[in-house]
């Protein structure tokens, strides 16, 4: 495992004490081998993105996309192989495999399709009202109440 200090990013960044785990499961994962099957990801705009995965051989019923606190697991096994079919070559892998992908917050899946032998993921990142940029006004604090001679100090207050 790799010893990597983020103490100095800590000094200057809150909320981000989680990146230390993310970043120790990004090098765990690029020690196994995790190259099949090849897969590109691919940003389409501002919020967009698309993971295509090759998955040659594979069915929609093969195939399973699972998207849970942040992870999403895309798992593939063919469940019924071809009976009776005798191979002279087998160039066409179709070993079972399983990737994972880390979301960044508010990084939503929000379809899937399999077309000529490619399996599409669409993202997007839905951020939501409470969390967008706002502008924060200076202004003054609250006016005091002034309190007008002769009057009770609660009269005051409703004037």
């Amino acid at each position: 495992m790799r010893n990597l200090d983020l103490s100095p990013l800590f000094r200057s960044t809150i909320g981000f004490d989680h990146l230390d785990k993310l970043i120790e499961s990004a090098f765990r994962d690029a020690s196994r081998d995790n190259t099949y099957p090849p897969y590109n990801i691919v940003k389409l705009g501002q919020d967009k993105y698309r993971i295509s995965m090759a998955a040659a051989g594979f069915s929609e019923r093969d195939l399973d996309i699972t998207a849970h606190g942040g992870l999403l697991t895309v798992k593939g096994q063919i469940q019924e192989p071809e009976k009776g079919v005798e191979y002279l070559h087998r160039g066409i892998a179709q070993r079972s495999f399983e990737h994972r992908f880390q979301l960044a917050d508010h990084v939503k899946v929000v379809g899937a399709k399999l077309r000529d032998g490619l399996l599409d993921i669409e993202l997007e990142r839905e951020v939501p009202e409470a969390m967008k940029p706002r502008k924060i006004e200076i202004g003054r604090e609250k006016p005091q109440p002034r309190v007008i001679e002769g009057t009770p100090a609660s009269e005051a207050a409703a004037a």
